[in-house]
């Protein structure tokens, strides 16, 4: 099997699922038992919280454990919105966001906000001065999406910051992490964000964890009430499983990230350079040097339904994705496809390769030959 969905999910590592293994049948004890059962399970989560708050080099108290990316953004950008809600109601985005931040703003623009959403170029990068003409004095929130899930666009967050400081309103800055956390080098404190959303199962943990960094001069209310965990910011009892399995994943990525980070980026350079040389009538929608994410790489191959080459794909056992996961089962074209001023035959024809460490050359070398078949005999039958 050759794996290339990454972006959608990612296979859980061995240690991961060893230490749920544990977790679920030894430190099951629920967390705010005061016996010695749930004193381990208490004592185990700190750990967790420790490891990433390591590796994101931030203080401990500043990770909130959730159940994934969704949480994460609504508990960010809901909260913020609602503290800063007597001093404005305006809010600055993307175009090319996640459904789980659109569809925030879709429902506030209901309730009265005023929502700019930001354009960009045919790579997915908003233009600074675009953004810095649409603060407003009564601009509360900026949400960006920092890695695009669909074509991998890094936006630059250190200027995008500088310029939210130097505006009047100054106001919060939540950024959608889901696809950064773990597969970009960045600094949290160098980008000086306020909130900072990130998911398990896409560093190689388990799915139904994420969290959230939330900065230690930003004191937010919640959103669901309940029995106080988390510091009172996400209420029910804790997912023990999933938080030591994330947590042990970010562990082995503190070692092991940077490696593997530079290897997928040779492999992703040298499949696109081996798909432009050799099937035609293509599309790169994914730049190959640093200002986009190694692991993602989203090609356009005109005259073919990118749905129709995704199942000839998976006949030869090769997996993955015409969208992102969270909207490929809709009617809807892409709209960060749309964005990027896609043809609609482009659009249908929009495949997304997705990085892992597992993936070796001679998987690329495969898929690429499969590929070229695949495309040929559905061209020759779509040109008929």
């Amino acid at each position: 099997m050759i794996y290339l969905d990454n972006c959608s999910t990612t296979k859980p590592r061995e240690e991961v699922v060893e230490i749920m293994l544990k977790a679920l049948k030894e430190d099951f004890g629920n967390p705010s038992s005061l016996h010695r059962l749930g004193l381990n399970s208490e004592k185990e989560i700190k750990t967790a919280r420790n490891n990433i708050a390591d590796y994101l080099k931030v203080d401990n108290k500043e990770i909130y454990f959730t159940s994934g990316g969704t949480e994460s953004n609504n508990i960010a950008i809901q909260s913020i919105i609602r503290k800063f809600a007597r001093k404005g109601k305006h809010i600055i985005t993307t175009k090319i966001e996640h459904s789980s931040v659109l569809n925030i703003m879709k429902y506030y623009e209901f309730l009265g906000y005023e929502i700019t959403y930001l354009s960009t170029d045919e790579y997915g990068y908003i233009n600074l001065n675009e953004f810095k003409n649409a603060l407003r004095d009564d601009t509360i929130l900026v949400s960006i999406i920092h890695v695009n899930n669909e074509v991998g666009a890094i936006q630059n967050i250190r200027e995008i910051k500088n310029i939210i400081n130097n505006s009047s309103s100054k106001p919060s800055l939540h950024l959608d992490g889901i696809q950064s956390f773990g597969k970009i080098d960045f600094s949290l404190k160098a980008l000086d964000a306020d909130t900072y959303s990130f998911s398990g199962h896409k560093v190689y943990g388990p799915k139904g964890i994420g969290g959230l960094y939330i900065h230690n001069r930003l004191k937010l209310s919640p959103i669901t009430f309940g029995g106080g965990q988390e510091s009172g910011l996400r209420s029910g009892t804790e997912n023990v499983p999933g938080i030591l399995g994330l947590g042990e994943a970010v562990k082995i990525l503190s070692i092991k990230a940077r490696e593997e980070r530079e290897r997928v980026q040779e492999l992703k350079t040298y499949m696109a350079e081996k798909i432009d040389a050799e099937i035609e009538d293509i599309r790169i929608n994914t730049t190959l040097d640093e200002s986009s994410s190694p692991y993602i790489l989203n090609i356009s191959f005109r005259d073919v339904r990118g749905e129709v080459l995704l199942h000839y794909l998976e006949d030869k056992d090769i997996y993955v994705s015409t969208s992102s996961a969270c909207s490929s089962k809709g009617t809807e074209k892409s709209h960060v496809l749309k964005e990027l001023k896609l043809s609609n035959n482009e659009i249908e024809g929009t495949i997304r390769f997705c990085f892992s460490y597992e993936i070796s050359k001679a998987d690329v070398d495969y898929t690429v030959d499969v590929l070229k078949s695949s495309v040929k005999e559905i061209r020759d039958i779509i040109r008929r």
